[in-house]
């Protein structure tokens, strides 16, 4: 169909639909058979909203522009609307489990935070229309409410550190938590800080489109998406494997030094392209003379050198990672997962 990331062909799609009901009714069904928390709810709200939105991929209009508009009804509301959902129960949800504290603490912190993210989310789906034939008017709501997204980042950061600070109990899976705080501050910084840089209509005109982009995309991918579903692993997994609430001292050592190796590498990655999309703009878009597209590339060929550097150091951390499942014994007998 010619529409980035909804390429699939129509077939594809239905069967995209097929198995993503079939796992929605399963989740469901869990849900429903089980306790019904505030978690669990909003846990189910994202993945049925997940579902829901990509029904317009489906609406293939001739006109680009409607086209345009419709496509980030699927792309963005997924990415800074239900999934900041299913993040903030996913985070709740082992927050509550290594740290002890109260549940209605963390429901009260969950229930704000994604109200927050859906007033700014859904509105400021507006930042994304700027410049592409629609009225006037989002370029003033794209800017406010896409200014206003960092909020719910900044409070799920707050969020995992105060329930950290105020844990009732040392949980021995440390590198769950490890996991769990690096997921809000990477959020935090990858979708908000940096979503924040050329979120505003004047600035995104030099932008939109440049690596700046590329370097958003990428640390807030790893800290909003990678990051929660490697910690939901690292908690699961012992318990899964029979090896109790957490793998031995040597297995959580290696996890760690995963941990430091992908996020900093991911660190230096979005730093490099921030560089290369600066130098980008100034050369082929703001100079008196602007250099052709071509021309940029090879003048900040030194930052993408830099860019695969650090990606072959997420590669070893990467590796490492899938290293600490086979690495020593279990020191909590299996019977305490209960």
């Amino acid at each position: 169909m010619g529409r980035e990331f909804l390429e699939q062909p129509t077939i594809t799609k239905v069967g995209i639909v097929i198995v993503v009901l079939g796992f929605i009714f399963n989740i469901g069904m869990t849900v429903l058979s089980g306790r019904k928390t505030v978690v669990s709810v909003v846990l189910l709200t994202g993945l049925v909203g997940l579902a829901v939105f990509f029904l317009f991929s489906f609406y293939n209009p001739d006109n680009l522009v409607l086209d345009k508009y419709f496509w980030w009804w699927v792309v963005h509301l997924w990415v800074e609307g239900v999934w900041e959902l299913i993040l903030g129960a996913i985070l709740a949800f082992v927050l509550i489990k290594v740290t002890g504290v109260d549940r209605e603490v963390i429901e009260k912190w969950l229930y704000l935070i994604i109200a927050m993210a859906l007033i700014t989310g859904v509105i400021g789906t507006g930042h994304h229309y700027f410049y592409i034939g629609t009225p006037e008017y989002w370029m003033w709501l794209g800017s406010i409410f896409g200014a206003l997204e960092p909020i719910p980042f900044f409070m799920m950061t707050l969020f995992a550190f105060n329930m950290v600070s105020r844990r009732r109990r040392e949980h021995p899976n440390q590198a769950a938590v490890l996991w769990a705080l690096g997921t809000a501050v990477m959020a935090f910084l990858g979708a908000g800080v940096w979503g924040f840089m050329h979120t505003l209509a004047p600035v995104n005109y030099y932008t939109h489109g440049s690596q700046i982009t590329a370097a958003h995309g990428h640390m807030a991918f790893y800290g909003a998406y990678v990051m929660i579903v490697l910690t939901i692993i690292s908690y699961a997994m012992p318990i899964l494997r029979g090896q109790g609430n957490a793998a031995s001292a040597g297995a959580q050592r290696v996890e760690k030094w995963a941990f430091w190796l992908m996020t900093v590498s991911m660190v230096v990655i979005t730093l490099a392209l921030t560089g290369a999309g600066v130098l980008q703009i100034w050369l082929q878009r703001m100079a008196e003379e602007p250099m052709s597209f071509m021309a940029t590339q090879d003048s900040i060929t030194f930052f993408y050198w830099l860019r695969e550097a650090a990606g072959l150091g997420f590669l070893i951390g990467l590796v490492l990672y899938v290293y600490s499942f086979f690495v020593g014994k279990a020191t909590t007998p299996a019977r305490s997962a209960a």
